[in-house]
């Protein structure tokens, strides 16, 4: 497998991660429009939920640097 398709590997984890985050930001963005106003229990887990999902891509786009890296230089 040569450096290149490697690194399209990559950059289909990438978009996929992307996807992920965007697909559930966009699902809880929906699913909070049905919350109740006064309901800030809920409010407050949906709002946990999304962060929990981007700063968990965060950490996959740092994982895919260290991949990409690795794969450039050795």
């Amino acid at each position: 497998m040569s450096l290149g398709d490697k690194l399209l590997v990559v950059f289909l984890a990438f978009l996929a991660v992307l996807a992920a985050v965007i697909w559930m930001a966009f699902r809880e963005r929906k699913l909070a429009r049905s919350i109740p106003e006064d309901d800030l229990a809920a409010q407050q887990a949906a709002d946990g939920r999304v962060l929990v999902t981007i700063f968990g891509a965060i950490l996959g786009g740092m994982g895919l640097t260290l991949l990409v890296a690795w794969l450039v230089f050795f």
